[in-house]
């Protein structure tokens, strides 16, 4: 309902929405972010042998810029739309650097990646392009990727005990407490156990002095025919289908009516901006906007939004303190961290992929990308799409016509 307020006074509604309870929602939301998503960022940076510089700009520039989109958009629209950054792209990085792909053409595929996302939002054909790969192949890709964070886990218990053991009981102690679980991210939780755990080890201590305030690190891009495939075509299918077609299913879900080509063509100003100081591509955060959106009135969730990204820039402000810590932490740390932060979404990644039709495909894609090839200079997470899509064509046929036929709709 609006009111004379709501004309006259758009700053006092503002200031009236942005109430204790939408801090409350998005200070939630942020906890999420700064948490299992950085555990990735982290990981990922130090697996392919990043300096604490570049990754602390990388963190700077997704939670700084990021906050900036999602308090213009959300105000702007008077809807909730938190922006952040994609998981799955995350993951594909650290994959392309281990089959050979040098930083400054990583920054050239993020750099590529914003421009045919800012292209497609001006074309309008983004719903054209989204429904071009089925979701179950771009699924098992997904899961595929992050895999190898559910291994580290397990690894890190084996190897250090001390430190990942008390991190996995403390995760599994508040995720069995859905209340508790509601208002303290369980990934927060081991974050703090673990490092009470590091604190009574014999370890080598922890760097705390040095800079705490951003430093960005501007990297010059290189484009290269390799990295545009196996980095910028993931990117592109991860933030069109899986991040942001995640993100307004979310909001649709709340009440809400996000617009796609508007939020692509955010994420890619924002993502080009982003680039060169290390920012994987912007994307609309499902789960984010999930926890913005679980409670309050329908009309003032965008001022949880605005929380939220004002909690982000002060995070990103303060990223390079934050990384160094974390970076010096000791491996079983960063590795445990990681992966109980990868736990829900690969759990999700598996069932989209094998839940419905194309699953000879899916599992094709899936092995394809867990067994880490590469051919022409080019990683595995687009032969896996590539031969998952081919083969669900040929075998898949069948369980396509079931899913569609009317007897199934019947039963279903």
């Amino acid at each position: 309902m609006t009111t004379d307020l709501d004309i006259r006074e758009p700053r006092a509604v503002l200031r009236r929405d942005l109430g204790s309870h939408e801090l409350i929602n998005g200070f939630i939301g942020f906890l999420f972010s700064c948490t299992g998503p950085v555990a990735v960022i982290l990981a990922v940076g130090q697996g392919a042998g990043l300096s604490a510089g570049v990754v602390a700009s990388w963190v700077s520039a997704v939670f700084c810029l990021n906050g900036v989109l999602t308090i213009i958009a959300s105000r702007w629209s008077l809807q909730p739309m938190v922006y952040f950054w994609t998981i799955p792209g995350t993951v594909v990085v650290g994959q392309a650097m281990s089959a050979g792909t040098a930083w400054p053409e990583v920054v050239g595929g993020f750099v590529l990646a914003a421009v045919l996302l800012m292209a497609l939002a001006l074309t309008r054909q983004v719903d054209r392009v989204m429904h071009l790969l089925p979701m179950p192949i771009v699924m098992a890709m997904v899961a595929g990727v992050f895999l190898r964070f559910g291994t580290d886990l397990v690894l890190a218990v084996d190897r250090d005990l001390a430190i990942a053991g008390p991190m996995v009981l403390a995760f599994v102690a508040v995720s069995a407490i859905p209340k508790v679980a509601r208002w303290l991210p369980a990934v927060l939780v081991a974050l703090a156990i673990g490092a009470v755990a590091v604190s009574l080890a014999d370890r080598p201590a922890v760097e705390v002095a040095g800079r705490w305030v951003i430093d960005p690190v501007w990297t010059t891009p290189v484009f290269t025919g390799s990295a545009f495939v196996e980095l910028t075509i993931p990117l592109l299918v991860t933030v069109l289908v899986v991040q942001n077609g995640q993100g307004m299913a979310v909001l649709r879900a709340a009440g809400h009516d996000p617009r796609m080509n508007q939020v692509t063509g955010w994420c890619g100003v924002t993502s080009l901006i982003a680039a060169p100081f290390g920012g994987v591509s912007t994307c609309l955060a499902g789960p984010t906007n999930a926890l913005v959106t679980a409670s309050g009135e329908r009309h003032r969730h965008y001022a949880g939004a605005i929380w939220c990204g004002v909690l982000a820039i002060g995070f990103g402000l303060l990223a390079p303190g934050m990384v160094r810590v974390i970076t010096t932490m000791p491996e079983a740390y960063v590795a445990a961290l990681g992966g109980l932060a990868m736990l829900k979404p690969l759990q999700g990644a598996f069932q989209s992929a094998f839940s419905g039709p194309h699953v000879t495909g899916a599992l094709v894609t899936f092995l394809v990308t867990v067994a880490d090839i590469t051919v022409f200079n080019i990683g595995s997470a687009f032969w896996g799409l590539v031969v998952g899509v081919a083969v669900s064509l040929l075998l898949d046929r069948d369980s396509r016509r079931g899913r569609n036929s009317p007897n199934s709709m019947e039963k279903s």
